[in-house]
Formats: C-alpha cells, structure tokens, sequence
C-alpha cells in the first residue's frame, strides 16, 4: 500500500489535509503524481509547477513544500506539504 499525506498550512497551523491511498501496480513515480492531483482536486488548487529545489527535497526526505512560487494561481495558504508515509 502506498499513501501520500498531503496538507495546507497557513502561519505554521495546518488547516486542511488528506490521505491518498494507492494500491495499484503503477511505479512509485505514477503513484505520486496521481496521489498530487487527487490532493489538488479535494483541495481545489491547480497543480503545483516541480521546481528543481522541490524535486531535491523530495528525493531526500521523500517530502516536499509547494509555496506561491509553485503555483501559477494565487493561493491564500503558505504552503501545501506532501509527504510519502507509506509504501509497500
């Protein structure tokens, strides 16, 4: 079983988030881009732009912030956080 948590923060208190489960046979990297944009759309936020800076944090700490610089879109939070919290 994959899961992807994904949360909103706004001034360091978490106002929203949700747990994407995965249980399909797709590789890791399908499993998170799908996970993202079922967050996106129960959140309905267009999808984030993958900087270069927010690829490197993922692969290290398999975690990543989007700020406003990754959207295109306004957004009226901080950040939105994803984070790989389980995987088979």
């Amino acid at each position: 079983m994959f899961r992807l948590w994904a949360k909103i923060f706004q001034d360091n208190h978490m106002l929203r988030d949700a747990c994407i489960p995965d249980d399909s046979e797709d590789t890791r990297t399908h499993k998170i881009f799908r996970a993202l944009d079922e967050a996106c759309y129960q959140f309905d936020l267009s999808r984030p732009i993958w900087l270069d800076k927010t690829i490197a944090e993922f692969r290290r700490h398999s975690k990543a912030r989007f700020t406003q610089d990754n959207f295109v879109e306004s957004i009226d939070f901080d950040y939105l956080e994803i984070q790989v919290i389980e995987e088979d």
